[in-house]
């Protein structure tokens, strides 16, 4: 895709400053990236589950967004999309609307890995023209940091508590972009914030501008709860592609792309020990955690090469 980054970070911002999301949360920036995508002169219709980025950007009579905006509830949010999607088809058909109106759904992954699963793999499956957007911070972090079914093993939660007999979460995270690519839909992509947000960028224009439904999973670290500094955002969502931990694809009509691969991939100890949420691994005597946790991350990377070839 041929474009300038800089006139594209030029652009009058979809979501307005002066929200209320954390310093060095992950939403805001990729909420900010995906809205970038949409080309000038096109509108669009924002639906959000209820979440961290509904609370802290709309809060009646205020509003961040400078599109139309819904909220939802949380078991909801694509079937809402997907009903505001089919009446604009209706009435563009009959000739009561002229301009472009894009659909893009928002939500967290309690909103979307768990209580919004059954909602989102209908809207998918009907084949309504609308994107859908998880941004996956791995927990309930608007309601006290509770475990979901993103967040990784080992990880401290206040429902997966790390103590004397328990060491975090005991299940690994659920893999929903392979879900959603079972659907057999257009398009569905997995990213984050590395580096110049390129591969966000491409992959949400790709997403908007395919007909039909589409799917990006947005890894969206959160300053609370995985309990890093608010500066260190980028060099998290860095660690987490090179390794492996968060690899950078995309299914194109079923087709699986690798969009990145590292030179070297590194140890997922350097994506761990950045984290106050795993800082029990690093404790005498829990070297099989990390031992454990490198050899899930190192068997899902060798998988995805084999369906990317």
């Amino acid at each position: 895709m041929a474009y300038s980054l800089k006139e594209q970070l030029n652009k009058k911002p979809r979501l307005a400053p002066g929200h209320r999301l954390c310093a060095g949360c992950g939403a805001g920036v990729a909420i900010n990236n995906v809205l970038r995508a949409l080309d000038e002169g096109d509108r669009a219709v924002v639906s959000n589950a209820t979440s961290c980025l509904e609370v802290s950007t709309f809060i009646y009579p205020n509003t961040a967004y400078e599109d139309s905006y819904i909220h939802s509830a949380f078991e909801n949010a694509a079937a809402m999309t997907g009903g505001v999607e089919t009446a604009y088809r209706a009435l563009k058909k009959r000739g009561k609307i002229d301009e472009n109106f894009k659909f893009i759904c928002f939500g967290g992954d309690g909103g979307t890995y768990d209580i919004g699963l059954q909602s989102l793999s209908g809207a998918m499956e009907r084949g309504h023209d609308m994107v859908y957007v998880c941004y996956d911070n791995e927990a309930y972090m608007n309601t006290g940091i509770q475990r979901s079914s993103s967040t990784p093993r080992f990880a401290n939660t206040t429902t997966s508590p790390v103590g004397t007999e328990s060491y975090g979460k005991k299940q690994d995270k659920k893999d929903l972009t392979a879900i959603i690519a079972a659907h057999n839909i257009p398009y569905v992509a997995q990213t984050t914030m590395y580096n110049d947000m390129r591969d966000l960028y491409n992959k949400a224009h790709t997403a908007i501008y395919t007909e039909g439904p589409c799917f990006l999973n947005v890894l969206a670290p959160c300053p609370r709860g995985w309990r890093y500094d608010a500066s260190e955002l980028a060099e998290i969502c860095k660690l987490a592609v090179d390794t492996c931990v968060w690899p950078m694809y995309e299914i194109v009509e079923g087709e699986w792309h690798l969009t990145y691969e590292p030179r070297k991939k590194l140890p997922v100890e350097q994506f761990l020990a950045k984290q106050g949420r795993f800082k029990h691994m690093f404790q005498p005597g829990n070297e099989w955690m990390i031992e454990d946790a490198q050899k899930y991350v190192d068997e899902k990377w060798e998988k995805l090469l084999a369906k990317c070839e």
